[in-house]
């Protein structure tokens, strides 16, 4: 319930403003009289009859009227004064830095729910509380340092923490990111971070808003709703980079297939993010980094050339590049070579990096970037490392920065490393308005992230090839209950999902066994239909050549303890692949992928979506994996089929979409064969209400 009184306040009233700015109202006046805050601002404290050249006022009855409060008492006394506020005094807005509500006791957060009540009852808007405020152009309504450089197209920051978002600006400030606004949620009792997105949203204007939003999440209350905004904001042309906190599980979850076993709330988030276009962070530092690169040209492409006159860290740059999926072509051979290297000092090397030399002045740095920019036609962007060799100052060798930054048509990203011994030089660029990435391996990271995070697309159902009555006939026939559904309807629903599959027959009468199997040719594969893990109940039988041989399986694997029946398949090879999904609580079917057979549960690579999914998604999904390299082909081996892959995840989660009494589901091994894709092993498990 975000309103105009709590953005841009015609009058402030701080309850519990004092002359000690070393407590939080104290310092919440200093910082509103040193931001120039232009509206009336009044003070109440009963010991005080004048706070820091303001008159103060002995209670909140007394004050003349606002339409923000900002309250510094103690939790008791809240509810009484937010009660006067908004009957009396006609308060339409609220920021609550007193803590020991919710996050503390029971009785706490029964406290802050009546105090939300009587502001929601009034139609108000409340930050808090347990927060640390507010700051923007208008108003600086934090009650800590640092207070950034306020810019209209500076960062938006939203943060759970009121302590982490101090320590993301102290990062940030440091890199030379200004700041359009900072929100400190706390408790969120009222106002969550998906209420700011939305409200930024809703109000976006693409010639007066920051487009570069920085989001420090400890609970994602709504996901479709931050799905629906940050994807939005996005296509409206922002950027966003978040760290979601307390997404690990401690302990194993208890699952009876492969994908409950690895589904957890990070793979949740990951897949959130994703599908939202968010670029996610793990790290304070990490954040701050990318929201400076956000501020740069974007970079469209992978090949980076790095300008340098120190080789160390420019190997360190090319070798995080590389690891990250990023391209440094090599420029010896480029016709124009030559013509760069004659140019630049003797013993200067323009393989890329370009190494200009130790001793290389501001006009060759100027040069190099110039042949990077206008005749190196195949490189995107241009990082350029450039400290101080101790000896000399670089102020002009910033200065050319500062210019070809400025004009060049391609991103360039400087990385001055020298803090301390050029700190002024540093400081004379960094106000200047730039950024500084002081560590070339924070900088790789966080381009081969922004780089490889997908766009937000629509959620577009793709149903060729999915029959969607067949899926909703075998689902409304099966009976009511919690459990695995048999071997046969899985493979109908995977088959009306338009998901290849192997033929197969489940039976316990050997002469049907039997019959299948001279049908289908040797050798074939015998499982047990029953046990959980059968692989580690020795309930799979591979490789059987005759007759003979599947008869004795047969009657080893009927007499295995829970084996009902017995599962025949021909014996295929190829590359194994998995393929599942699980129902995560708030953010619905969440769908895995990875490598398939044992390597799913060893490894534990596997990527994530969020259903529905488009065929660019379940593209990005596999791309994002560590084992990516298998998929395009290794040590002389074909590569996978990636797009009729995808096409099964798009499938996969198609069937999800109209079949939701689906919890789980395993599709381990999908075979990736010389003549395609084909799942050969899957269960289903299905929570359906139990007719009366």
């Amino acid at each position: 319930m975000i309103n105009s009184e709590l953005i841009n306040p015609k009058s402030i009233v701080v309850v519990g403003g004092s002359n000690k700015t070393s407590k939080p109202g104290g310092n919440c006046v200093r910082n509103l009289i040193n931001g120039k805050y232009a509206g009336e601002l009044y003070v109440v404290n009963a010991k005080e009859t004048a706070v820091q050249g303001l008159k103060s006022y002995p209670n909140v009855s007394e004050i003349p009227g606002a339409d923000l409060a900002i309250l510094s008492i103690p939790a008791a006394a809240c509810l009484e004064a937010v009660t006067v506020l908004v009957e009396e005094k006609g308060v339409k807005a609220f920021i609550m830095y007193t803590a020991g509500f919710g996050e503390e006791t029971k009785e706490g957060g029964l406290l802050e729910q009546k105090i939300a009540g009587v502001i929601n009852k009034a139609g108000a808007s409340l930050i808090g509380p347990n927060c640390i405020g507010i700051l923007n152009r208008y108003h600086h309504s934090l009650f800590t340092l640092p207070i950034p450089g306020m810019d209209p197209f500076g960062i938006d920051m939203v943060s759970s923490s009121g302590g982490t978002a101090i320590f993301i600006m102290e990062s940030a400030i440091n890199m030379g990111l200004r700041f359009n606004s900072v929100w400190s949620i706390g408790n969120g009792v009222q106002t969550a971070v998906e209420d700011v997105l939305e409200y930024m949203d809703l109000h976006f204007d693409p010639e007066k808003d920051s487009k570069i939003k920085l989001l420090y999440i400890e609970s994602i209350r709504d996901p479709d709703r931050l799905l629906e905004h940050a994807g939005s904001l996005i296509h409206k042309g922002c950027k966003i980079a978040a760290i979601k906190s307390g997404a690990s599980e401690s302990g194993i979850r208890a699952a009876s297939s492969h994908t409950g076993a690895l589904a957890n709330p990070d793979l949740a988030v990951e897949a959130l993010f994703r599908k939202a276009g968010v670029v996610r962070c793990h790290s304070r530092e990490e954040l701050a980094t990318i929201g400076a690169a956000f501020t740069l040209k974007e970079l469209k492409g992978k090949n980076i050339a790095i300008v340098t006159h120190a080789g160390g860290p420019a190997v360190i740059l090319t070798d995080a590049l590389a690891k990250g999926g990023m391209e440094i072509p090599k420029l010896t051979d480029h016709p124009l070579a030559g013509e760069l290297k004659s140019r630049l000092l003797p013993g200067s090397s323009v393989s890329n990096p370009i190494d200009i030399l130790g001793t290389g002045e501001p006009v060759h740095l100027a040069t190099a970037i110039d042949y990077c920019e206008k005749k190196f036609r195949e490189i995107d962007g241009i990082a350029v490392i450039f400290g101080s060799p101790g000896l000399t100052r670089v102020y002009e060798a910033y200065d050319v920065l500062d210019r070809k930054m400025r004009t060049c048509s391609k991103p360039i990203f400087p990385i001055l490393p020298s803090v301390s011994t050029a700190w002024d030089e540093t400081d004379f660029f960094v106000k200047k308005g730039h950024v500084n990435f002081s560590d070339e391996v924070g900088l790789a990271n966080a381009l081969t992230k922004i780089l490889k995070t997908p766009r937000p697309l629509a959620n577009n159902l793709e149903l060729k090839g999915v029959d969607v009555p067949l899926i909703r006939h075998i689902i409304d026939s099966l009976p009511g209950g919690s459990g695995y559904i048999a071997p046969g309807q899985v493979q109908m629903l995977l088959k009306a999902a338009g998901i290849p599959v192997v033929e197969e027959l489940v039976s316990d009468q050997w002469d049907e066994v039997r019959s299948f199997a001279a049908k289908a040719g040797y050798p074939v594969v015998a499982k047990a239909v029953g046990p959980v893990h059968k692989s580690d109940a020795g309930g799979v039988a591979l490789n059987i050549r005759s007759q003979e041989h599947l008869k004795i399986e047969f009657k080893r694997l009927m007499n295995l303890p829970d084996a009902r029946s017995v599962l025949i398949q021909p014996m295929l090879s190829g590359f194994e692949l998995f393929a599942g999904a699980n129902y995560e609580e708030k953010f619905g079917h969440l769908v895995l992928c990875g490598l398939g057979g044992i390597f799913v549960e060893i490894f534990k690579d596997v990527a994530s979506g969020l259903a529905p999914l488009a065929t660019e998604e379940a593209l990005s999904m596999i791309r994002s994996l560590r084992s990516y390299t298998v998929f395009e082909g290794a040590r002389g081996q074909k590569g996978i089929d990636e797009l009729q892959f995808a096409k099964i995840i798009v499938h996969l989660s198609a069937l999800l979409r109209f079949a939701t009494e689906i919890k789980e589901l395993d599709i381990n091994p999908l075979l990736a064969t010389g003549k395609g894709i084909i799942a050969v092993d899957a269960r289903i498990r299905i929570e359906k209400a139990v007719e009366n």
